[in-house]
């Protein structure tokens, strides 16, 4: 992963795209995208819908987004015994 990306707040964005089959529009079929993108508004994801769009035969019926930050403050968990001597 891109470390100047992440330190600029891109986020690890994953899309379940459902598209209908071309040859049988009855049909959806699911494909997985993943990069890095900026939420809210997901520019690269939407760059690629667009190409999706003109370019592929399967037309889109619906698109669900999970994004998540990469870089995050560290965190303490208390969870196991420390013994120091």
């Amino acid at each position: 992963m891109n470390l100047a990306l992440q330190m600029r707040d891109y986020r690890l964005t994953t899309a379940e795209i459902l598209y209908h089959m071309p040859d049988h529009p009855g049909v959806l079929q699911t494909f997985i995208w993943q990069e890095l993108d900026l939420a809210p508004k997901f520019p690269v994801l939407r760059k690629f819908l667009d190409f999706w769009s003109h370019n592929l035969d399967g037309k889109l019926h619906s698109v669900r987004v999970g994004s998540a930050a990469l870089i995050t403050p560290a965190e303490w968990r208390h969870g196991a015994l420390f013994t120091l001597h």
